[in-house]
């Protein structure tokens, strides 16, 4: 009886576990199903809404700095772009205690009609992304992130002005962006009246905080005229304020030339991409062609290094090919890319932009030769202002720019302070604390330009760690040290050789009225003959 019994436990036990299993089955499915229905794709523009932090929109401060920021770089690389002279306005009006209008106006080339809407109202929409050459934007978010930005927290359209030439009509866009699919939302669009001969004029009105500082509108622009000598600026602070930096050159800077990527900085799947996407019939003409510094020679020993026909379809290499190839590229050593693509600032304009905008005692700057990190052409220049009117007292003022773009947050993050930190300032007879920035009456200046600037956000503040570049600012850095210690050092001497000789002169009167008191001679002598040591002393200062 009692071994009935447990069967019929074992078999409901058995039921139930079976019952069980079979609802957690059914769960599952229709878990599964309920997720797939979820499932949605998202746009680039929808998840930047959700993330404007990313962008340097994370603060109302902030968020007004990085707005003018990218509607200001937009209008020097159109100008550069077009060999005009920029001539820039900013004004920012204060319409309520947490909003303002930001309005960019500049004398450039111009947008086409047809372009204005996608490159004020679309997220990653730009012409630099894919170009191997120097340009302050490079991503094609900046400024419409700040027209999404104003949508976001005022609900305001933003207005855009722009014609093309004296002779053509202006033309006035107000539009919003359709985040669900990162498309323009054109709310008005007509021919309008504008005094303007050319140029593009964008106003956006964003929740904002306006506050003078380091971290400022006002240090941006004025950072920004001292990296770009030959931008005019006039800038008009809510206050009514005006500051005009007028250019300190009237000379365009250099064109940079667009090239094309160096073979050892690809990755494996790039390169798997553009064979895939080649237009050229043979491996060899697919890397003379589609890379710089490939010639034919180098090319056929790429290929006999990777085992390759050099006359083989580049769209018939397998993946293991691929493989062997990319290795193959690795190995084989090539010239350094172009240098042709960046334009450094130079000396001589470094050096007339901070005795422009700094009142020092001694000014010193130096260009470095072209450096490569993984395949892309860069340079580091550096500037320094010693003394003066400079402030004695805590650490140096360190400015950092990428491509004459000032970076104003996360410089404990950046690549440049880390350099500077790094080198021993008390070689140079600057103060120096362990792990820290030099103090004293110093002020440092330090430009990365490159093709592809190794930004470590899409907020572009702050320049990642790459060995490379961080070698070659340490180097820039050490040559303009060794100039301020120099003159330090000259300084020194000289101020102890006149303490001495200070010292001296007040001797010279006793020295007379002994000598005439020994050789008994008349006052007129003993008047010459101070006179004549004075003399003396007055030429060894000297």
């Amino acid at each position: 009886m009692g071994k009935k019994k447990d069967a019929q436990m074992d078999l409901l036990s058995a039921d139930s576990a079976t019952s069980s299993s079979s609802r957690t089955a059914r769960s599952s499915e229709v878990n599964a199903q309920s997720m797939a229905a979820r499932q949605r794709e998202i746009s680039v523009s929808e998840f930047f809404s959700r993330n404007r932090h990313l962008l340097g929109f994370d603060n109302p401060r902030r968020s007004l700095l990085t707005g003018i920021k990218e509607a200001v770089d937009n209008s020097l690389d159109a100008c550069e772009e077009a060999g005009i002279l920029p001539d820039i306005e900013v004004q920012l009006t204060q319409v309520a205690d947490d909003r303002y209008i930001m309005r960019v106006c500049d004398n450039g080339p111009g947008i086409v009609k047809s372009q204005i809407p996608n490159i004020f109202g679309k997220l990653l929409y730009g012409s630099k992304f894919h170009r191997l050459r120097m340009s302050r934007g490079q991503q094609g978010i900046g400024i419409s992130a700040a027209s999404m930005y104003g949508q976001l927290t005022t609900g305001k359209a933003t207005r855009v002005i722009s014609r093309t030439g004296a002779k053509r009509p202006a033309h006035c866009y107000e539009m919003q962006i359709d985040t669900a699919r990162n498309k323009p939302q054109i709310v008005r669009e007509e021919p309008c009246e504008w005094d303007q001969k050319q140029g593009t004029q964008v106003e956006i009105e964003m929740e904002a905080r306006y506050q003078r500082g380091r971290q400022s509108v006002d240090e941006y622009l004025r950072q920004t005229a001292l990296a770009n000598p030959h931008l005019q600026l006039l800038y008009t602070a809510p206050d009514g304020r005006e500051e005009l930096y007028e250019r300190s050159s009237e000379e365009m800077p250099q064109e940079a030339q667009e090239i094309k990527p160096h073979p050892h900085g690809i990755e494996l799947g790039v390169l798997m991409k553009m064979l895939q996407g080649t237009p050229h019939r043979t491996l060899q003409g697919f890397l003379t062609q589609e890379f710089s510094r490939v010639s034919v020679r180098v090319a056929k020993d790429i290929c006999t290094r990777a085992d390759l026909k050099p006359n083989g379809r580049p769209k018939s290499i397998a993946r293991e090919e691929s493989d062997r190839l990319f290795k193959a590229i690795n190995a084989t050593k090539l010239m350094r890319p172009p240098t042709d693509c960046i334009v450094p600032i130079g000396e001589d304009l470094l050096t007339a932009s901070l005795q422009a905008n700094v009142q020092a005692a001694f000014y010193a700057s130096t260009t470095r030769p072209p450096a490569v990190y993984r395949g892309n052409p860069f340079q580091i220049e550096v500037a320094v202002a010693y003394g003066g009117d400079i402030n004695p007292e805590g650490s140096v003022q360190l400015m950092r720019f990428a491509n004459r773009v000032p970076l104003l947050y996360q410089p404990s993050a950046c690549a440049i302070t880390r350099s500077l930190i790094d080198t021993d300032w008390r070689n140079y007879r600057i103060s120096q604390s362990n792990n820290t920035l030099p103090t004293g009456p110093l002020v440092v200046m330090v430009h990365v330009a490159s093709v592809w600037v190794p930004f470590t956000s899409e907020s572009k503040d702050a320049v990642a760690h790459y060995d490379e570049i961080i070698k070659e600012i340490r180097l820039g850095v050490q040559e303009c040290g060794r100039k301020v210690g120099e003159h330090i050092g000259k300084m020194r001497r000289e101020a102890e050789a006149a303490r001495k000789k200070d010292y001296i002169a007040q001797y010279i009167g006793h020295i007379a009225a002994a000598l005439q008191e020994i050789t008994g001679d008349g006052d007129q002598k003993m008047q010459n003959v101070e006179k004549n040591l004075q003399g003396l002393l007055e030429r060894s200062r000297s």
